[in-house]
């Protein structure tokens, strides 16, 4: 299933999109994609609707993004081994781990803001797993019976914030707009091999990321699993597990996003993604 939450910020309904690429309205069905809806059990029973018994929604309405109810992003460093190679960085011993805010999420469309005295304003085209039910203390070869599904999520980075202003990455990862997430949640069961997905992103039209899930250093269940030790993940909590190469901070020389730039981007299977960078 494609799940998705649309309408204006804040008063998002939730919906799915069906075999013909409509959408369907999924309000009186579950109140979000959100908490027990996520749930294998909410899953399962969502998939027993018939798409052709719901709504179709006319027009083109926002897309919001993809789970409500979140309580947590959480983010993966350098965890492409080409990414890694591009800045120098030797690959990790274990996963890095930092947090990107909750006000940072955004519909996949919507603007994204430089923020006031920003210098260095970057992409990363990034999977996100999406967790279905409460995690804790799982073990590897338990951790996809925890998760819901997956989607696209650009990781805007602020890399002066992030690397010059001292402290942890999480003020240069933070900025409202720097989490869109969507265009809808594909459940696991409609990805044949998550770390076999083709990723891109470009800016005005020119290609800047070209990757796939098979260079991850720390695979799906090993990310799930490890959070799982330090952390209770909830249903509807957000890992990005890193991007692959040609982000603007490692060109030679850097290029960063200016007023009026144009991001689109996309994950084989998951969706696309469009943004205008505009002023905070």
């Amino acid at each position: 299933m494609k799940l998705v939450r649309y309408g204006p910020a804040g008063q998002e309904k939730p919906g799915l999109i069906d075999a013909d690429g409509k959408l369907r309205d999924l309000t009186g069905q579950v109140p979000d994609i959100a908490g027990d809806t996520l749930s294998q059990k909410g899953l399962t029973a969502l998939k027993g609707i018939d798409p052709s018994s719901l709504s179709v929604v006319e027009g083109t309405p926002r897309f919001g993004p993809c789970v409500g109810g979140i309580s947590k992003i959480i983010c993966i460093g350098l965890n492409y081994s080409d990414h890694a190679a591009e800045t120098g960085a030797q690959p990790p011993s274990e996963p890095i781990i930092f947090t990107k805010q909750i006000n940072a999420l955004c519909g996949p469309n919507d603007d994204v803001e430089l923020p006031r005295g920003s210098e260095a304003l970057d992409w990363e085209v990034e999977l996100a797993v999406i967790i279905g039910s409460r995690t804790k203390y799982v073990s590897e070869s338990e951790a996809m019976d925890y998760v819901a599904g997956f989607a696209v999520m650009n990781d805007v980075s602020e890399r002066n914030f992030q690397t010059k202003r001292q402290g942890q990455w999480t003020k240069g990862k933070s900025h409202d707009t720097f989490g869109p997430l969507g265009p809808w949640l594909v459940t696991k069961d409609e990805v044949a091999d998550v770390h076999d997905l083709d990723m891109w992103l470009d800016v005005n039209g020119e290609r800047r990321q070209t990757g796939t899930t098979s260079t991850m250093i720390f695979n799906v269940p090993h990310l799930v699993s490890y959070l799982s030790q330090f952390m209770t993940l909830m249903p509807g909590d957000v890992i990005t597990t890193g991007t692959p190469p040609g982000v603007g901070m490692g060109m030679k020389p850097p290029q960063y996003l200016k007023v009026g730039d144009v991001m689109t981007l996309g994950i084989a299977g998951l969706g696309e993604q469009k943004q205008t960078v505009v002023a905070a």
